[in-house]
């Protein structure tokens, strides 16, 4: 039987029951608890430090209105950091590559920054659907544009969270499948294409965290805008 190289994206079931569910909570068991001691462990230091920092540099150019979100930014990089790594390991699921998924989360604050800024400073928000300057003729065009364009952003957020995932998944599939059939008939062939894999592992690694850091920085540049 033939299985398709999507199926590693198809949402996982036991007895009938999606896990999905257990998939997004899990993560959430495995980050270690801060304790009200001075000394605390590397890993908690580690990541105290790496959170702080990560802070610090991404609501520095921000209005201070803007610093409540820092909170939800930091346990949202950590929470996308968290699930997209984990699932590079073997018989483990990214839900993340799963568009509903990452438009639930690209939607929801999306919205909670053009509603932030309509409410705080409506004039501003607004001038931003038209540049200032903009001949007559002009103006009910790029009233149009802009505003498509400002609903295009939560798509462009998710589709980009899953598609760079998802092509990661699926170049790996590919290799390691190619190394499996050649390794009995060209057995060098297979295994460059082994080292060709780790390498690629390496880099979806990387790219696992670089997309949690652009889907935050992004949604921290959209807020910027409206504070």
């Amino acid at each position: 039987m033939t299985v398709s190289f999507f199926d590693q994206f198809a949402s996982p079931s036991y007895l009938g029951i999606p896990l999905i569910a257990l998939a997004i909570a899990l993560p959430w068991l495995l980050f270690p608890a801060p304790t009200a001691r001075w000394a605390v462990n590397r890993l908690v230091a580690l990541q105290t430090w790496s959170l702080n920092g990560f802070t610090s540099h991404l609501l520095l150019p921000m209005n201070t209105p803007g610093h409540k979100w820092a909170a939800l930014f930091a346990a949202l990089l950590t929470y996308l950091i968290t699930i997209n790594v984990l699932g590079l390991l073997p018989y483990t699921f990214t839900p993340t590559t799963q568009l509903s998924l990452s438009m639930g989360l690209a939607a929801p604050l999306w919205l909670g920054t053009v509603l932030t800024g309509l409410r705080n400073q409506p004039n501003h928000a607004l001038a931003h659907l038209l540049p200032e300057g903009t001949p007559t003729l002009l103006i009910p065009i790029l009233i149009i544009i802009e505003t498509i364009s400002l609903f295009i952003r939560p798509v462009a957020l998710g589709v980009r969270l899953t598609a760079n995932l998802t092509a990661g998944h699926l170049l790996m599939q590919l290799i390691s499948t190619a190394a499996c059939v050649l390794l009995p008939i060209m057995p060098t062939v297979a295994i460059l294409s082994a080292a060709v894999l780790f390498l690629l592992t390496l880099l979806e690694v990387a790219v696992a965290m670089i997309q949690a850091y652009v889907f935050v920085l992004l949604l921290s540049l959209y807020l910027q805008e409206n504070v």
